[in-house]
Formats: C-alpha cells, structure tokens, sequence
C-alpha cells in the first residue's frame, strides 16, 4: 500500500476519542494535548460536544468557578444573563432536583425569546468548553459532535469556533452539511442547517448569524474537518461532494456508538455480527489522498505501528482515556471497571436495542447500572433532556406542524405522538444514564437517575501502562504509552 508521510507536526498521530456525556471534559482534552506538549508528541485532546448546555448549567449549579471565568471570557453580559438564571449562592443546597434548561426543541417550537436564549446558552456552553480545553498551553483540541443530534450542530460549532477549536469531528451518521456551516461561520456569514424530520419530504431549515455573537472585524478560523465512519464507501461518498479534511475510521470494537452490522444478523446473545464486508478497504480509503486515522482495539504502541504500515497518520484512543484520572467518568465507576479489567472479569456487549438512535452500542456489564434488567425496569421512563430525540411531522390531529419524540421515553408518550411501541422496547435514556455516570445525573421523585457505561471491548491497553498501587494512571501515562516506541522482541 502507498503510505503516506506521517510526521507532519500538523497532524495527530494520537487523536483522545471525545466520549459523552461529559467523560471527554474539557480537563481531560487539556491534560491530553499538555502531555502531547510535554512528551514532545503530535496529540489531539478531544472535548465531547454532547449535551454541554446541560452540563453547564449542572456545574453552575455546583459552583463551578472555572465556567464562570470562561463565561466572563465569552461575554460577560450573557455571562451575567445565565448565572443570574442558573447559578446558586448555596451549591450545597442545589444537589439533587437540579434545574435543567430547555431541550433542544425548543429551538423549532419556542418563542423568539426563549430560541434567543437557548441559542445564547449552546453557543455559551461550548465555548466554555473549548476555551478552557485551549487554556495555558498552544497544543491542538477538538470537539466531537453526533450527527444525530442536529438542533446543536449550529450553536454549538460556532460557540466552538469562537474558543478557536483547531477540529471537528462528526460521527453517528452522515456530516455532509457541516463542511458548509464550518466555512460560513469563518466568513461571519450566516449559517443553515437542514434537519431531518421523519415523515415528511420537508426539511425544517434551522439558521444562525453569527454575527449576533461574533464581535465586529473578528474574524473565525475554519477548523479541520474529520469525519468518523466504519467504511470507506461514506468516506468516498462525502470527499466527492464537500470539503473533507481527513477521516477516523472507527472499528466495530470501539466504544460508544457503532455503524451498523451490514450483514443484519444477530448472535445468540443477540450482539450484531460483524464479518468481512465491515471491514473498510483501506487502499480505496488512501485514494481519496485525505489522512485518516484507525480506532478501536489500537490503544498500544504496537497497533499504532500496525496503523502507520496501512497507510494511516495515526490512530484515535478512547477507552484508555475514558478511565485516566482526568476523565469525567466518576470516581467509583472507574475504579470498579479497573479492578475487573485488572482481574479479566470485565464483560462489554454491543446492544442493538438500546441506543434511541438506533445505532449498536456498547454497553459494560455492570451492577447497579441501566445493564441490569432490575435496574432497567425500575427506572421511570422520562424525556427530560431530549438531545437524542427524533423530529417527525404531526398529523392534524396533533395540529400538525413539527414534533420531537424518542423511543426511549414513556412509552404511552411515545405512541400517542406516532411512534412504534415495538421500537421502544430496550432503548435506554442516554442523555441521562451517561450524563449520571459522568456526575451529571438527576435526582427524580423515583430516586436518582441510574447510570450507563460505555467502553470498547478491547481493554488490553491497561495491562501495559504503568499504573499507580490503587490501580490509577494518567492521561499522560496513556500518552506516554502508545507514542513510546515499539520494543522488539527479546533474540532467544
């Protein structure tokens, strides 16, 4: 295969996956591209883009004086507007029942007051996010986004490109509008996003100036584009129509969300069969002339080298990540997912029911947890966030217009406004199962919201780090690991 140069200091060798809700938080994506700094290494440290209005209003909520300072820095009277809204002179009263903002929603079917204010706190809440990734060091930091989640795509990019994010990178479908909103954003134009709404031709437009936050005579850098797909016939589909600046190739054992099995088959324990024709043809994938860079099971410096013979610039690492000291993932989920991984008696399965977007995803095995079929059954099915919701058109006896349903809510909810009941069977709330799992969960009259982990199935990474006695490590310690050269084995 022609392999391409790799050691441009422009490009990433080692992209940190960005893992929602919250787990790739901006002090992980700093840590990462501080180590990157400090090792002398090409490293992206990577922020998730998923759910951050929540977030941010959680942390206000907790007295968070990082975001208030990177509030300031954004603007401080919509930093003045939102804490006045959010934030609470006691954190320690504010736990529990917390106060959450608007869902997404309201963006197609709120007044013009409450869009203005929703729009303001997105584009706030990821440029908090940046901002503080970018702090106190020159390395490079992105921002992953799900495609799935349209409302967000347009204040949330631009929030981003205001911190001055250096990537994007798009997954969990196909991304082909955001080139586009990338470049109007870095002209100060106006940007349009066309949703999808299930059953309708018509597409809801969705609009936003940037000029409404953007200071006159800024100007914004248009990041680099990455778009994270499984097979290289999307990677060709979309480098032949938009501006692509490279591609992650993601596995079927990465963490997370996964494409679809093309084969449709499922085991017997009813995990999705991957087999030959999932496989992307790396060949075709190198003719496109853009770098890419493998994911899922290359969390080693061995698979790293494997990733460079094939042509790749790098290769992107989250699980390794996910379970560092700086991850968001809260304290006592990472140290039991240590200890099982250290004892062999971890166990990661790909669901292809639970994800209401309906892509597989990998679900730990974990008690306590929304895997546990008692802990599934006994939640109460809410729709209290709803970033993974699905826009549909309403028929005239719900007064017609555009409406937002997600087979993860109550299921009689879900039904009335047109939904399969079939399709709700299994699906978990992931806005609040990962959100509770990253510290960010909700306390309800049932209780408090139970959590989910994702991770890939591949967890040999942590045998080779050198962790502390009670099982910890770094996010430069991973750094370390997979940017070291590949020993050879010892002559016999």
């Amino acid at each position: 295969m022609r392999q391409r140069p790799t050691n441009s200091p422009r490009l990433p060798e080692l992209i940190q996956g960005g893992m929602g809700v919250g787990v790739s938080s901006w002090r992980l994506a700093r840590a990462v591209a501080m180590a990157g700094q400090r090792l002398g290494a090409n490293v992206l440290g990577v922020v998730s883009g998923t759910g951050l209005p929540v977030i941010l209003v959680d942390r206000l909520q907790a007295g968070d004086k990082d975001v208030a300072r990177a509030l300031n820095a954004f603007d401080p009277e919509a930093a003045s507007e939102i804490m006045d809204q959010y934030a609470v002179r006691d954190p320690s009263k504010a736990r529990g029942r917390r106060k959450l903002p608007p869902k997404p929603e309201v963006l197609v079917n709120g007044s013009k007051a409450t869009k203005s204010k929703m729009t303001k706190l997105a584009v706030a809440s990821a440029f908090v996010e940046v901002w503080l990734a970018k702090e106190g060091h020159s390395g490079p930091i992105g921002i992953n986004v799900l495609e799935k989640v349209q409302l967000m795509h347009l204040p949330v990019l631009l929030g981003a490109m205001m911190a001055g994010v250096d990537y994007v990178l798009v997954g969990a479908g196909i991304p082909h509008q955001v080139p586009a909103v990338l470049a109007s954003f870095a002209r100060n134009e106006p940007a349009s996003y066309r949703m999808d709404v299930e059953g309708s031709s018509e597409k809801v437009t969705l609009k936003l100036d940037p000029r409404e936050f953007v200071p006159a005579g800024k100007c914004l850098k248009r990041p680099k584009f990455l778009l994270i797909a499984s097979h290289h016939a999307l990677a060709m589909r979309l480098a032949a129509t938009v501006e692509v600046d490279g591609f992650v190739m993601e596995g079927p054992s990465a963490g997370g969300h996964n494409a679809p099995a093309r084969g449709k088959t499922l085991a017997d324990d009813g995990q999705p069969i991957y087999g030959e024709r999932d496989r992307p043809d790396l060949e075709k994938l190198a003719e496109i002339g853009k770098p890419f860079w493998l994911a899922g099971s290359y969390g080693s410096p061995g698979r790293l080298a494997e990733a460079k013979c094939l042509g790749a610039t790098g290769v992107q690492v989250g699980s390794a990540f996910a379970l560092c000291n700086e991850s968001a993932l809260r304290e006592d989920i990472k140290r039991e997912l240590r200890q099982r991984i250290a004892t062999d008696s971890l166990d990661v399965k790909t669901s292809a029911t639970a994800s209401p977007s309906g892509f597989p995803f990998q679900v730990v095995q974990l008690e306590g947890s929304l895997s546990e079929l008692s802990v599934y059954e006994n939640r109460q099915r809410i729709c209290n966030i709803g970033h993974l919701t699905q826009a549909y058109q309403k028929d005239e006896s719900e007064g017609g217009g555009v409406g937002f349903r997600c087979p993860a809510e109550a299921v009689d909810a879900y039904v009335k406004k047109g939904g399969n009941a079939a399709d709700a069977e299994a699906k978990v709330c992931l806005c609040n199962g990962l959100g509770s799992a990253a510290g960010y969960g909700q306390s309800t009259r049932t209780g408090e919201e139970p959590f989910i982990v994702t991770l890939g199935k591949d967890t040999g990474f942590y045998k080779q780090l050198e962790v502390q006695a009670d099982g910890s490590y770094s996010a430069e310690d991973v750094v370390r690991a997979i940017m070291s050269p590949v020993r050879e084995p010892a002559a016999s």
